[in-house]
């Protein structure tokens, strides 16, 4: 329990925050999710482009610090050779 105002704002700030990275990254892992299934369907199409998708949105989690810069370009780098691998 917070004991000063500015303690009380602060922790109404962090939950705020907690709930907006958690939905932002849930909603990111749906969307590689969609690409691999796609891909272990042999969908070509559908897994191109889930993949248009979810790239920008990749790059905005890392943008907004909720991913590190480098997990964001290895999840790209790993999702696009996995469906350049259908070809």
């Amino acid at each position: 329990m917070a004991n000063h105002k500015s303690a009380a704002k602060r922790n109404r700030q962090n939950a705020i925050r907690n709930a907006r990275n958690t939905h932002v990254r849930s909603t990111m892992r749906t969307l590689v999710k969609q690409v691999r299934e796609a891909v272990s369907d042999g969908n070509k199409d559908a897994a191109a482009e889930a993949l248009k998708k979810v790239i920008p949105y990749i790059d905005k989690t890392s943008t907004k610090g909720i991913i590190h810069k480098a997990t964001a370009s290895r999840k790209i780098s790993r999702l696009t050779k996995l469906v350049n691998s259908l070809d």
